[in-house]
């Protein structure tokens, strides 16, 4: 199962609401502009800034 579409739409970076990449095969949501990425629990966006890891290059 997938993130829901309508889901997506709303979904914004908690940081700088921006904009999000999705990395559902790597169960990951990455933020280009904080380098932030957020992990994805059994297709369940983590949203939690204090729980983002650093982009790596």
């Amino acid at each position: 199962m997938a993130i829901a579409a309508e889901l997506k739409e709303i979904l914004a970076c908690p940081r700088c609401k921006g904009e999000l990449e999705f990395h559902e095969e790597e169960q990951k949501i990455v933020c280009k502009a904080c380098k932030l990425v957020y992990r994805i629990d059994d297709d369940i966006p983590v949203m939690l800034v204090d729980e983002a890891k650093p982009l790596e290059s």
